[in-house]
């Protein structure tokens, strides 16, 4: 039964993982878009998830994801889509090395 939770603490963490990554790869697309708007729902989504993520497996690669991903918020509010894409990017490349 351990393993069993064990199982599901690190599917869980990976379903978070991939809709953060989904989202922040929607948020780089927003941004080639000239979308800054759609680059600030994309990747706050994503940060919901990468906070769950970490909460389940600790790793600095959530933690700089989630700073890439509130530049890209920052950045989108300002209208700076293109800026904001660039910190999106950032956040990709920390999701897909995450464990």
């Amino acid at each position: 039964m351990i393993l069993l939770m064990t199982g599901s603490l690190v599917l869980a963490a990976e379903s978070h993982k991939d809709e953060a990554l989904k989202h922040a790869q929607a948020a780089v697309e927003a941004s080639q878009k000239g979308d800054a708007k759609g680059v600030v729902e994309h990747a706050t989504a994503a940060r919901e998830h990468v906070v769950a993520a970490g909460k389940e497996k600790a790793s600095a690669h959530y933690e700089a994801a989630g700073k890439s991903l509130d530049g890209a918020v920052e950045h989108g509010n300002m209208g700076h889509a293109d800026i904001a894409g660039k910190s999106a990017e950032e956040a990709v490349t920390h999701l897909k090395a995450a464990p």
